[in-house]
């Protein structure tokens, strides 16, 4: 019935005369110019992303983080003659990333802010620069996929033998990640308390991003993580944190590790890999030890475009894997047998949700 519902609506909305109608009524009339904003933001988010990355290039927010500074100082500086520098400026201003201080000054608007003060957001911004190249021709994309830039760029995704990869394959990968972790760190150490527990062993933990972050807050808790061999190779001197380099298919993990964390892990990987990962977890993990998930989720509530339309294209682009719901997961965790997740809420769902399980 809901279907048929649905099916009369969309004959009426395809109706000039229908649509003319509904905008004399007030009611109606709200509606659909919030349908014609949401239906203009898709068509022009290419755009807005732009403007973003041509800040980003030009280090605007950089240079406008102490305050207010001249059009004209921005203009020089950039190589562009001030008209240029106006219509670019006035764009993001419209977009929220600036905002006007009157006589030919510019400063941070409130978004602008948020960006400048994590670098993750700005890292992540640049690097899909990538993932634009590879959209430019979509229905291309869906057709072959076996030589995209993010295929090469997240070169474990597609590798035959990712055991094997050098140090080149995985340093810029690996930097960004260091640097996008500490924005999920801050959700999952808000929504989840590691206290109580004395050996963390962060599965897929690159240079140790979030391990750092969880010592920081938990300095007695003993840290580990498990990664490629080149990847845990960069893993800081000074960290005071357990390298493990192998296969997170194959390599055991510690015996003493009563919690065990896969944060941005799954996604990245098809079914097969992510049940063969949780499988060989729980071979080795204790019987009172407890896992975390930390995943950007196929239906975040409030950003679900975010699931299915970003992440769903920027996996499919790098080769490997997909957002999953929760329901999908918890299917995984009892085949590999882990009890069913419990979901806890973080502050901003679409950068993560946190699931935790047990073995049973």
């Amino acid at each position: 019935m809901r279907h048929r519902i649905a099916d009369v609506r969309n004959r009426w909305l395809a109706r000039p005369s229908v649509r003319s109608f509904l905008g004399t009524i007030w009611p109606f009339r709200l509606i659909a110019r919030r349908q014609a904003r949401r239906l203009f933001d898709i068509s022009a988010g290419f755009v807005y992303s732009r403007v973003l990355m041509t800040c980003l290039e030009l280090d605007w927010f950089a240079q406008l983080r102490h305050g207010p500074v001249a059009l004209a100082e921005l203009a020089d500086k950039a190589d562009l003659n001030v008209d240029a520098a106006e219509r670019l400026m006035l764009a993001a201003c419209a977009l929220d990333l600036m905002e006007p201080r009157g006589h030919g000054q510019f400063a941070l608007g409130p978004l602008g802010a948020a960006l400048i003060g994590d670098e993750g957001i700005a890292a992540m911004a640049t690097h899909h620069r990538m993932f634009y190249t590879d959209m430019a021709d979509t229905l291309a994309l869906l057709r072959d996929r076996s030589n995209t830039q993010l295929a090469r760029y997240w070169a474990y995704a597609t590798s035959d033998s990712p055991a094997s990869l050098s140090p080149t394959d995985v340093s810029d990968y690996t930097e960004l990640m260091a640097a996008s972790q500490p924005m999920i760190a801050e959700q999952v150490l808000t929504t989840f308390k590691f206290g109580g527990f004395s050996h963390l062993v962060d599965v897929g933990g690159g240079k140790g991003a979030f391990a750092s972050a969880v010592g920081a807050r938990y300095p007695s808790l003993r840290l580990s993580v498990l990664d490629l061999p080149a990847v845990v190779a960069r893993i800081p001197d000074d960290a005071n944190i357990q390298a493990i380099g192998g296969s997170f298919l194959e390599t055991a993990i510690p015996e003493s590790a009563d919690i065990v964390s896969l944060v941005r892990i799954l996604h990245d990987h098809d079914d097969e890999t992510v049940l063969g990962l949780l499988s060989n977890l729980r071979r080795n993990i204790g019987e009172n030890a407890t896992l975390v998930i930390a995943e950007p989720m196929a239906e975040p509530r409030g950003a679900e475009p975010m699931g299915e339309a970003f992440f769903g294209f920027y996996l499919w682009a790098m080769g490997s894997g997909r957002a999953r719901n929760q329901s999908e997961i918890d299917a995984m965790l009892v085949e590999a047998g882990f009890a069913p997740s419990r979901r806890l809420k973080t502050p901003v769902p679409l950068i993560c949700s946190v699931l935790l399980t047990n073995p049973v």
